[in-house]
């Protein structure tokens, strides 16, 4: 529900899209992390997944393709995972996705988002995994409210700035600074 307060209120991501995923573990099992940021920095989606697939890559387009403060893609830069091409072309023949989007598979472009990979796995690694999916899912919802918070993509905050961020969060959750 907290997750939900921040994320109605974030702004705009721009059209460039840095997309990769990363892996946290849960119940014993390694599961895959699906993250894009803009070319800001901004999140612009994240998706926990068990599988490292075609399937896998276009749900998670679709969720970020649906998000309301996302902009329609023009450039989507990955990393060489096969899965990648193979949804992205699915997605645009259905039209989901615009026809001009560019994807560009080069790995040097996805060194923003390996850096903010490095937030979650900061929260994540410590604890050693998580005992069951749902917990890693509101927890990870919780570490990106956060972050993007911290990051300034909220409405009304700015980064670095934690007085309007405390404020936002006194006003969104009810809760005395």
């Amino acid at each position: 529900m907290r997750a939900r307060k921040c994320r109605a209120k974030l702004k705009p991501t721009n059209d460039s899209w840095r997309v990769d995923e990363t892996y946290i573990k849960v119940k014993g099992e390694w599961m895959y992390l699906y993250r894009a940021v803009d070319s800001d920095g901004k999140t612009v989606e994240f998706r926990l997944s068990p599988t490292r697939d075609a399937v896998s890559a276009k749900r998670f387009f679709r969720k970020a393709l649906r998000a309301r403060h996302a902009v329609p893609p023009r450039v989507i830069n990955v990393d060489k995972n096969l899965s990648y091409p193979n949804a992205v072309g699915k997605l645009k023949k259905k039209g989901t996705l615009p026809k001009e989007c560019q994807l560009r598979p080069i790995k040097y472009l996805n060194n923003l988002i390996e850096q903010d990979h490095r937030f979650i796995k900061r929260r994540t690694n410590p604890g050693m995994g998580f005992w069951a999916f749902d917990t890693a899912w509101r927890t990870i919802q919780g570490y990106e409210a956060m972050h993007q918070l911290r990051k300034g993509q909220v409405q009304g905050t700015t980064r670095g700035d934690i007085r309007s961020q405390v404020r936002f969060i006194a006003q969104s959750f009810g809760l005395a600074a």
